[in-house]
């Protein structure tokens, strides 16, 4: 089971992303552009995701990802259920969407220095 603390510090330690709290809820971005948002009670994880992959993402497995609010189907995201993640497929999906916000440089690089995935 993933947790917010779990993605805490692997957000503040990606480069060019920093923690904010918009009407309470915790979200990383990189700029302006907010890749990862957690719901009030940090029940639930909204990350970047390609639109054209999110639908078969939620059918492969309904029960931990869900599409997002129809006022945001415009934009890439998805919503997951943080207590049927576990650890390691969430740092990824936060790091996978931290990836789409970062230019590829920076993106390379970190895959260089972490040559066997987030930490």
């Amino acid at each position: 089971m993933a947790v917010v603390d779990d993605m805490r510090a692997l957000g503040a330690g990606l480069e060019r992303s920093s923690p904010v709290y918009v009407r309470g809820r915790l979200k990383f971005r990189v700029g302006q552009m907010v890749y990862v948002a957690f719901s009030l009670d940090e029940c639930v994880m909204g990350f970047a995701f390609p639109k054209e992959e999110r639908a078969a993402l939620v059918a492969g497995d309904p029960r931990t990802f869900q599409m997002p609010s129809e006022s945001d189907l415009r934009f890439n995201w998805v919503h997951a259920d943080l207590a049927a993640l576990d650890p390691t497929e969430a740092r990824e999906l936060v790091v996978d969407a931290w990836r789409m916000v970062v230019p590829a440089k920076v993106a390379r690089a970190y895959d260089l220095s972490h040559p066997t995935g987030p930490h």
